[in-house]
């Protein structure tokens, strides 16, 4: 994965709110220059993943309006507490907190902009990150 694109009817509340939930400011903007924004991109996590916003009236014809789709996972050192405080800054619950199994706990929101955002704790990912980390022999 290198980007996940979010929609949204207002992109700059978007912005104010995932700069909120992320504790980054946005490091890319398009029209910006004291226009609106259209497109708006965080960089984010270990890898530097990209989060972009798209105003939605560049949804492609087929999107429907609502939560929906699939649903990208990021991972979290404490799901009761990221879903806690997500819950706190206005998004609403997707999927409740469930065990999926040792060391996989996940759970999902909607986000004030209708889009679904998961987190999860997952041993495995931290194990990859670790070996990474790790010179070899």
């Amino acid at each position: 994965m290198s980007t996940i694109s979010l929609w949204a009817d207002d992109v700059t509340e978007a912005v104010d709110w995932y700069t909120e939930v992320l504790g980054v400011e946005p490091y890319f903007e398009r029209p910006g220059q004291g226009l609106p924004p259209a497109y708006v991109e965080f960089r984010i996590g270990d890898h530097q993943h990209e989060l972009g916003i798209i105003d939605r009236r560049y949804a492609p014809a087929p999107a429907r309006p609502g939560p929906g789709g699939a649903v990208v996972f990021w991972h979290v050192d404490d799901v009761e507490g990221a879903v806690g405080r997500l819950l706190g800054l206005g998004a609403t619950e997707y999927e409740p907190i469930t065990e999926r199994g040792p060391g996989f706990v996940t759970a999902s929101v909607v986000d004030p902009f209708g889009n679904v955002l998961g987190v999860m704790y997952n041993s495995h990912y931290l194990e990859m990150l670790d070996a990474r980390r790790t010179p070899g022999p």
